[in-house]
This record gives structure tokens, C-alpha cells and sequence, in this order.
């Protein structure tokens, strides 16, 4: 039987949203093991002077518990 668990993590990048979640699973394949699936919960900008700074995602994790 598999045991699977899901982790919310938030990423940021200033370049785009695809780079916000490469460097979310990147950080979160650090410290968590078995990483299986990840999904958007949420994406958000953040804008100053009328103009986009930083690109933001919510993404839930799914790793397998070891045994």
C-alpha cells in the first residue's frame, strides 16, 4: 500500500511563472523525498509603477511516504 502526502509551498521568481515553479520543485526536491506530482493552486503577480515585478505561484506537492 502507498502512503502519499501533500505539501503547499510558495515560489517567487522575477523572471515568469514557468520559473517560479521550476525553482519551487527544485527547492522542495531538496527537502522532500519521492516528490510525485505537483499542481498551480495559485499564480499572482506583483506589479510597482504600473508594471509587472515579480511572478508568484502556490503549488501543492505530492510525495510518497517511505515505509
Amino acid at each position: 500500500m502507498t502512503v502519499a502526502k501533500v505539501s503547499e509551498i510558495t515560489s517567487t521568481s522575477t523572471k515568469s511563472f514557468q520559473d517560479a515553479i521550476d525553482n519551487g520543485i527544485k527547492r522542495a526536491s531538496k527537502t522532500l523525498k519521492n516528490l510525485t506530482s505537483a499542481w498551480i493552486a495559485d499564480q499572482e503577480v506583483e506589479i510597482a509603477k504600473g508594471k509587472v515585478t515579480a511572478y508568484r505561484v502556490r503549488l501543492r506537492v505530492t510525495f510518497v511516504l517511505e515505509e
